[in-house]
């Protein structure tokens, strides 16, 4: 069938002209989207999309069994063609993924993105955060090496002291009150088809309220004060995020070449490694849980989520309280810092 009389058969089927697509998808997007910096809304959501389309590929090999993961990773990583580079691919790929959904969330929120009337996507984005987080630990624990293991058993325990659910969501996480034969099959159920699916929700309840409110917009000293305040989101702002795609791209496979992903011993139920460390995500909670008991770890961390979760509101009461208009701002660089802190310290000290 000839080009044309293919094109007139589609559009007599759905008849959408080219003009009426432009005008869905081109809204207009502030002039401070131009700085790359401010495209970290994009960055994740393109490499949520490398985690699927690697995640898929490794899910063809992987056998989600304690008798049968270990050797399926290690089949993926020395003996499949290409499997190390897919594996690396993956892995990488979602440490940049978490560090992109932090440093847009820490974006928003010294930016004061969150305010009236975004408070509603402030919370949506707090959700991406944690099931993205959620997402890195249950594919942490899947290769079923002795860290990894050792690692779920640990999180199992500190969930347990959760004060009333405490013990439910232990049972929850491991099928059972130990890890058992059905814990990673649970890891992977969660892994490859609970989290992702929540995670496509939220992303399109997130994008739904960001057409429905805009972006926030921001000034900057060196734009010109008669210049266009917004540009084109097809194709001008749909250029940036695909070349920010290449390049990500680009260091990504640069990341899985020279940092390829190896195997570590595989777990042993029997034996505990003397030094347990999780992801580097959970460094900051793991250390917090060293520096005080644990009840009042888990009570100080969860009033810390829920503080992030209002805090909408209670930038609102802050700075009607006290007449500091960015008093945030000295608050988020003092949360910062101790974040950062507490994250090097877990890093470089053994035990």
């Amino acid at each position: 069938m000839p080009f044309f009389s293919l094109k007139a058969w589609v559009q007599e089927r759905l008849p959408v002209s080219g003009e009426q697509l432009r005008e869905l998808t081109n809204e207009p997007v502030p002039n401070h989207m131009k700085r790359w910096w401010f495209c970290l809304g994009g960055t994740p959501a393109y490499l949520f999309l490398v985690q699927i389309a690697t995640g898929i590929m490794l899910a063809m090999y992987y056998q989600p069994a304690p008798e049968t993961a270990y050797e399926s990773v290690r089949y993926i990583t020395e003996e499949l063609t290409f499997g190390w580079y897919v594996r690396g691919i993956h892995k990488w790929a979602a440490t940049l993924m978490i560090a992109a959904v932090i440093l847009h969330q820490m974006r928003v929120y010294f930016t004061g993105a969150y305010r009236k009337p975004r408070e509603i996507n402030w919370m949506v984005g707090m959700c991406l955060l944690i099931a993205t987080l959620l997402t890195g630990f249950t594919g942490y624990s899947l290769v079923y090496e002795q860290l990894s293991f050792w690692g779920a058993t640990v999180g199992a325990n500190i969930s347990e002291s959760v004060p009333v659910i405490g013990v439910f969501l232990k049972k929850i996480m491991l099928a059972g009150d130990t890890y058992n034969e059905h814990t990673l099959p649970r890891f992977f159920v969660l892994h490859a088809a609970v989290l992702p699916v929540i995670l496509v929700l939220l992303v399109a309840v997130h994008i739904a309220i960001i057409r429905v409110q805009g972006v926030s917009e921001l000034k900057f000293e060196d734009e010109p004060p008669k210049g266009p305040e917004h540009f084109n989101f097809f194709p001008d702002h749909l250029m940036t995020e695909l070349a920010l795609g290449l390049v990500l791209m680009i260091i990504l496979s640069a990341l899985a070449t020279i940092l390829p992903v190896e195997m570590g011993p595989k777990a042993d139920p029997l034996v505990t490694p003397e030094v347990i460390k999780p992801e580097w995500f959970f460094y900051v909670m793991f250390r917090w849980l060293k520096l005080f008991s644990r009840t009042a770890a888990i009570l100080s961390t969860g009033f810390i989520v829920f503080t992030m979760f209002a805090w909408p509101f209670i930038d609102d009461w802050l700075r009607r309280k006290t007449r500091i208009p960015e008093i945030s701002v000295w608050i988020g660089i003092l949360g910062v810092f101790l974040m950062t802190g507490l994250t090097v310290w877990e890093a470089v000290v053994a035990h």
